[in-house]
Parts: structure tokens; C-alpha cells; sequence
């Protein structure tokens, strides 16, 4: 049987430095994080649409003849909430559990870069709440016959809010001193950000100690972007809020840059 050699050939034109090198990591790296969730892909869209539709389904039955202004502002929290849910638990709980079964000592013998690695798992981030966030938008208009307000600036929201909330979920992960604490800190902290801040309702529905509290929380910047987006398109206040969530995604990349360990610690 003729081996062909076309592979090692192309292995070796690949340029040492330079954005060669570093497109040619990434390449592989996103190609190896979409060949993950090509395996799990049917999960990965029941669980991240079957609670937040559970939810906006809910919110109809216990509001009597809410306004369309009302069911959008329904419908982006509970965006926001389906990307909570697959990116911040989901992915918490997943690189948690890869770091302690040894899968990143794999990746520690490759001459890749620590923070190229970041992004291919930031990007599987991604790749696991887009669905989701796609099918709930288009049920919620669906079921509910209203229509969003589409502008050049929704693709801006949705990925900056999705990277800022998907960071903290990686970076949980790659922080974890144990599967068990992880869990229970993910899972904590998915219903605090949800419930307990202005992702459902109004921030002025809430005691002012959590109103404080909710301005930490970049999923708090995220919700009010996306119902104001969605009602009256790009503005000001959408601008800020998209600042905001830049910030966030930035100091999230730089911690999990910083706290990527290949091995876990005795």
C-alpha cells in the first residue's frame, strides 16, 4: 500500500513563526474543539433550549395578556439564560472535569501556545450556546407572534455577550481545585446571576442590595443590551453596555490565560 507523503510535506511548509504559525494553531485547535461537539451536538442543543423555553412557556402562563414589549424582554432574558446555562454551567463543569481525568497533559506535549488553547475553548464555548440562542429567538417570535427589531448591531451583542459569560464559565473550570466544588459553585452561581439579577425582570424589581450586587455580573450588562437591541436597535445605552461586555471578555481571557494548568496539582 503507497503511503502518500502530501501530509508531511504540508507539515512541513508550515511556517514557524509569525501569524502562519499562529493560524495554523488555531486552525487545528478550532477544528479539534468542532470534531468534540460534532459528537455531542443533540445534547448540546436539548439542554441548552429545553430550560429557557421551559421558562419563557412559564412566564406566558403566569402573566395575563402581557404587552409585546414585555414578552421580548421575557425572550432576551431568557437568551441570555440558555447561554448561562451552556456556557457558564456547562463548560465550568466539562473543562473541570477534563483537567482532573488528565485530558489537558495531551495537550501539554504539543508546541502550542497556552493562550491559542484559551481561545479553541472559548470558541467551543460558543459553538455549544449558538444553537440554542438561535432556536429560542426563533420559537419565541413563533409561538408569541411578535418581531424583534433586527439592526447591524445585534450580531455585536450577541457575541460580545456570549463571550463575556462563556469566559467566566471557562474560567471556573480551568480554576477548579476539584470536580465537586466546581459543581456546586457553577451551579450556585447560574441561579444567582439568573434569578437573583435584572436577566428576568427589571433592576428595579429588585432590593437594592442586589441591584448593587448585579453590577458585577456581565450577564446583568448582557440582558439589558439585548431587550433594548431587540426593541429599538442600536443606541447609546447598548453601546455602553457592549463596552462593558468587551472589558469583561478581555480580563476573563487574561485570568484563564493565567490559570491554565496542563496537570492538576497535588
Amino acid at each position: 500500500m503507497k503511503i502518500s507523503t502530501e501530509s508531511n510535506q504540508t507539515a512541513f511548509a508550515v511556517p514557524l513563526k509569525g501569524p502562519g504559525r499562529l493560524w495554523t494553531e488555531l486552525s487545528i485547535l478550532f477544528r479539534i474543539q468542532c470534531a468534540i461537539v460534532r459528537d455531542s451536538w443533540a445534547w448540546v442543543v436539548l439542554m441548552g433550549t429545553m430550560f429557557p423555553l421551559s421558562t419563557v412557556l412559564f412566564m406566558k402562563f403566569f402573566a395575563e395578556n402581557p404587552s409585546e414589549e414585555m414578552m421580548i424582554r421575557i425572550i432576551a432574558g431568557n437568551l441570555i439564560f440558555g447561554v448561562i446555562v451552556m456556557g457558564m454551567n456547562s463548560m465550568g463543569q466539562e473543562i473541570s472535569w477534563q483537567k482532573h481525568e488528565g485530558h489537558f497533559t495531551y495537550y501539554a506535549s504539543l508546541p502550542i501556545s497556552k493562550m491559542n488553547f484559551v481561545l479553541a475553548n472559548l470558541f467551543r464555548g460558543l459553538l455549544n450556546t449558538i444553537p440554542s440562542f438561535i432556536l429560542l429567538g426563533l420559537i419565541g417570535q413563533l409561538i408569541y407572534g411578535i418581531q424583534f427589531h433586527y439592526s447591524w448591531g445585534l450580531p455585536l451583542v450577541v457575541i460580545l455577550s456570549l463571550a463575556s459569560v462563556v469566559g467566566i464559565g471557562v474560567c471556573i473550570g480551568f480554576w477548579s481545585p476539584n470536580h465537586q466544588l466546581t459543581n456546586m459553585l457553577v451551579q450556585a452561581l447560574m441561579l444567582l446571576v439568573t434569578f437573583l439579577s435584572p436577566v428576568m425582570v427589571e433592576i428595579h424589581q429588585l432590593p437594592l442590595p442586589l441591584q448593587w450586587l448585579s453590577y458585577i455580573f456581565p450577564t446583568t450588562y448582557a440582558a439589558d443590551a439585548m431587550r433594548n437591541v431587540l426593541v429599538t436597535g442600536w443606541s447609546g445605552g447598548v453601546m455602553l453596555d457592549c463596552v462593558v461586555l468587551l472589558g469583561y471578555s478581555l480580563v476573563t481571557i487574561v485570568l484563564i490565560n493565567k490559570m491554565v494548568n496542563w496537570r492538576v496539582k497535588n
